[in-house]
């Protein structure tokens, strides 16, 4: 799928991070890539992380998946919503909704949830952390537009539900087949179906916090360190309060701690095994029979296209000339010359076919079957 008379780069400088955007029915043919059926399928598998959300009253209520199959048809005429996460990385088709927005850096691309609602079905209201376009598949969806919040904001008290305690709407539009919605991180918003056979697709884009990044950062460090590294002072002379903790000690210790946190090289090798960790890295895309590099080769020069898995994550962070690092499924692939001209192809572009130079090269090939054997690549044979 792909959009008609958008313009990105407009976009990215009037709303991204800045207000939210109405943008009515965007694409070139909107097709719903998913059926009713096939999500509640999804929520009933024991590797798809779902929550059924029911109402009562002003009272919200939700339940963990995986969900029996037989709970559906145990649901009343009360309101209910049924979430499901990442289903990019399980149906090819609602994967291929992400392509419209590659002009967002892929590192930032989380994955697409899909809900589906009764009618009167939502999840209260609340606001989000990250950037998010809100896609209406199927029915309708009413979406009240509040203001800004921060994590001061006063919230519900709710075991599950981060759902605000006050909320006044300031905009409100009613979503049809196709109509998508961005709001930007912190802003508040209600949906609300109106009729039956409601379903959003919503495309999050992961934002990182400053916790976070030190948190993880330092969790990984930590294993690279010894206690041989210690402070130590062999000019030490007397001072006149041994209370004192002087300049100079500070100034030590200090460095001590910056000069592993400083190290940007390192930190833009770890920054790209972080962001690229798959989500849920408990599921195995490994093929049944790991390929050869000679069959690998056999099939390259037959030019049957590759394809990346919609579950992976591919990103790069570019080195001096003619170098750079790769990073697939959280882990580095350092390249150089022709290895790296395919790694940058490979980041770009969902499917491909590798070029001819390149086939005759033994690291590009090693490299594709690595991927290949990981089960991050794979051959279409459409």
């Amino acid at each position: 799928m792909q959009f008609t008379n958008f313009d990105a780069a407009a976009f990215l400088r009037d709303y991204w991070q800045k207000r939210p955007l109405l943008i009515r029915n965007p694409w070139q043919s909107w097709r719903n890539p998913l059926s009713p059926d096939e999500l509640a399928g999804l929520a009933c598998e024991d590797h798809v992380e779902s929550r059924l959300i029911t109402q009562s009253s002003d009272d919200w209520n939700a339940e963990h998946g995986p969900l029996p199959e037989t709970r559906f048809g145990e649901l009343d005429k009360s309101p209910w919503t049924l979430l499901v996460q990442a289903v990019d990385q399980h149906v090819a088709d609602v994967a291929a909704l992400i392509e419209p927005f590659r002009f967002i850096p892929n590192w930032r691309i989380d994955d697409v949830m899909v809900s589906y609602a009764s009618d009167g079905g939502g999840v209260g209201p609340h606001f989000d952390h990250y950037d998010v376009f809100l896609v209406q598949g199927l029915g309708q969806r009413r979406w009240q537009i509040g203001g800004m919040c921060n994590d001061q904001t006063p919230l519900r008290s709710h075991e599950d539900l981060l759902l605000l305690a006050e909320f006044e709407a300031l905009d409100e539009w009613i979503l049809n087949p196709g109509d998508m919605l961005y709001i930007p991180p912190g802003i508040a918003h209600n949906g609300v179906a109106v009729g039956p056979d409601c379903m959003t697709y919503s495309i999050g884009f992961r934002s990182p916090s400053r916790k976070e990044l030190i948190g993880s950062w330092c969790d990984d460090l930590l294993p690279q360190m010894t206690d041989d590294d210690r402070y130590c002072d062999p000019d030490l002379v007397t001072q006149a309060n041994p209370g004192e903790i002087p300049a100079k000690a500070i100034d030590r210790l200090h460095a001590m701690v910056t000069e592993k946190l400083t190290d940007r090289k390192e930190f833009a090798k770890w920054f790209g095994e972080y962001s690229s960790t798959p989500r849920y890295p408990e599921t195995d895309w490994r093929p049944e029979e790991p390929i050869e590099a000679d069959h690998l080769r056999e099939l390259l020069t037959a030019d049957h296209p590759l394809i990346r898995n919609p579950a992976s994550r591919f990103s790069f962070v570019r080195e001096e000339q003619g170098k750079l690092m790769l990073f697939v499924d959280g882990e580095c692939f350092p390249c150089a010359g022709e290895t790296a001209e395919m790694a940058e192809m490979v980041c770009a572009q969902d499917a491909f076919v590798i070029d001819p130079e390149w086939r005759q090269s033994d690291e590009v090939v090693a490299l594709i079957a690595e991927l290949y054997n990981r089960g991050s690549l794979s051959f279409d044979w459409g």
